[in-house]
């Protein structure tokens, strides 16, 4: 931790305090380290963080993900989605993978995904559509009523 300047506040740290932390979800799994810190230009709060897992894999995690800080690790209040995981139907069947997350531009949530599934094929499913993520992502339905979505 970084030395406290006179007239600092307890409950203020600096950003550099954040790197390298575990973010973890309410069962345990964790979902990387924190890398970046971003910070609003308007409020000067924080605006989420850059996660990286794997080698060279990063996502990013917007404030409103994030459950409570401790010394150690990031607690989420649900599981991040992230490119390049399983996409499952209900059933538990594979679909595909997640290429790309559409996110709402001014609160990073995000609104859909394209699934890969096949070769060259990609459909957008709504957030709405999703059950469940985890270490892949669940929708609610089964892989025949997937496939016969436009």
């Amino acid at each position: 931790m970084a030395a406290r300047l006179a007239g600092m506040p307890e409950n203020v740290t600096t950003t550099r305090d954040f790197a390298g932390r575990r973010v973890v979800d309410r069962e345990g799994i964790e979902y990387g380290r924190v890398r970046r810190v971003h910070i609003d230009e308007e409020s000067l709060g924080v605006a989420g963080m850059t996660v990286g897992y794997g080698v060279l894999k990063r996502y990013y995690l917007p404030r409103s993900s994030v459950s409570r800080i401790t010394d150690e690790s990031v607690l989420l209040t649900t599981p991040p989605i992230r490119a390049g995981v399983r996409v499952d139907d209900v059933d538990g069947h594979r679909i595909g993978k997640v290429r790309r997350i559409n996110r709402n531009t001014e609160t990073g949530d995000v609104e859909s995904i394209q699934v890969a599934h096949g070769v060259f094929s990609t459909k957008t499913v709504s957030l709405a559509s999703i059950w469940g993520v985890g270490k892949a992502v669940t929708l609610k339905m089964t892989r025949s009523e997937f496939r016969s979505r436009p």
